[in-house]
């Protein structure tokens, strides 16, 4: 403050009417430099002398000439801040148009860089479609691209190299090699021990475990969580399908060993044909199942472990920001999503005769 008061100059900066041109260089659109501008200096003692006259209404510049000078120097700063915004551009490249995607970029526009400009393109679930705006965006002044769903994600790293890339929406990424200098983001899915903690919390005294997994695609995935699974005191079996009509004998084997059944994301395992009836056949056998999304939950399952699309969206764009202030290590494994969401069917819980106390109550998110 004190260097600011034995300056000798006061400086008013009016732009000049080329600046809100909408060509030459400069402009915010190609990043360039700041148009030149028009400087008028007073000195100190002019300007108190000019105070002084204004007081005595004997000084020769009117009030609306400050007025209007005083504008100009706003709408200047009003220009250098569109312009500083304008030139942060994110492009949204999503797989498809769905609403899960919808939501989660909702989440993302709440949470992301201020004043960011968002482009989104749709790849209308065409891989190739995707390459092709891909290299688009990698001709563009793309700032970051926000890839939405898998076929996005993939169509990004092959075409885009020296940009950041976030993906986001995407069930286990690492299975899809999502991984490259340029390229980070967030998960979709629920890290294992948050939900074998979640499965020990509302189901204490059930030990047993059982799952159908192809082995050709979740292998991994179930041999990880045969492993966490005893560090919460249970014990999981898992036993696998390789086509849709290995499901019904192999589940009705484990439902007569086991006492919870635990869905796990696998294409083969779960159909639109196969998910009803593994409903059905585990509450014939009084075993409650534990799956991943509300609309289990919804058709029957006693309790499902989920995060909120919407939530993923706002981590994602807290991790853009992050990247677009300066942050040049990214992340080498996707950042899981912090709030879980937690459904339950209460039909079910009666029908099973499971009661849940009152305080899981506030842990709960929704109840069917």
């Amino acid at each position: 403050m004190r260097d600011e008061r034995e300056r000798r100059d006061l400086k008013f900066e009016i732009p000049k009417p080329s600046d809100f041109a909408s060509s030459g260089t400069g402009t915010a659109a190609d990043g360039g430099a700041s148009p030149l501008r028009t400087v008028v200096r007073l000195t100190r003692p002019a300007f108190r002398a000019s105070l002084a006259s204004l007081a005595r209404i004997t000084f020769h510049v009117s009030r609306t000439s400050w007025a209007v000078v005083g504008l100009a120097v706003m709408l200047g700063l009003c220009t250098l801040c569109g312009s500083e915004s304008a030139a942060m551009d994110i492009a949204i490249l999503q797989s498809s148009d769905i609403a899960a995607y919808r939501e989660a970029i909702a989440g993302l526009k709440a949470t992301g860089p201020l004043g960011a400009t968002y482009t989104e393109y749709n790849a209308q679930g065409d891989l190739e479609l995707g390459k092709k705006l891909a290299r688009k965006l990698r001709a563009s002044n793309a700032s970051l691209v926000i890839a939405v769903g898998l076929k996005a994600a993939l169509a990004a790293k092959v075409e885009i190299v020296d940009v950041p890339i976030v993906y986001m929406m995407i069930l286990d990424p690492l299975k899809h090699q999502l991984t490259a200098a340029n390229m980070t983001g967030t998960l979709l899915d629920v890290p294992v021990d948050r939900q074998l903690k979640i499965m020990r919390t509302f189901l204490p005294t059930l030990h047993r475990l059982g799952a159908l997994y192809d082995p050709a695609k979740t292998s991994s995935q179930v041999n990880h969580a045969v492993q966490q699974a005893t560090i919460s005191d249970f014990q999981l079996k898992g036993l696998p399908v390789e086509s849709d009509k290995d499901v019904p004998p192999q589940l009705r084997t484990l439902l007569s060993d086991v006492e919870a059944f635990w869905l796990m994301p696998d294409s083969t395992v779960l159909t639109n044909e196969s998910i009803r009836f593994i409903l059905e056949s585990a509450l014939a056998h009084q075993i409650p199942v534990i799956g991943f999304s509300p609309e289990f939950t919804r058709l029957g399952a006693l309790l499902s472990i989920s995060v909120n699309y919407v939530d993923v969206g706002r981590e994602t764009g807290l991790l853009a920001k992050r990247i677009l202030d300066g942050e040049r290590l990214l992340p080498l494994n996707p950042m899981p999503i912090a709030r879980l969401k937690i459904t339950v069917n209460l039909k079910t819980a009666k029908f099973l005769g499971i009661t849940f106390p009152k305080e899981l109550t506030s842990l709960i998110d929704e109840t069917y």
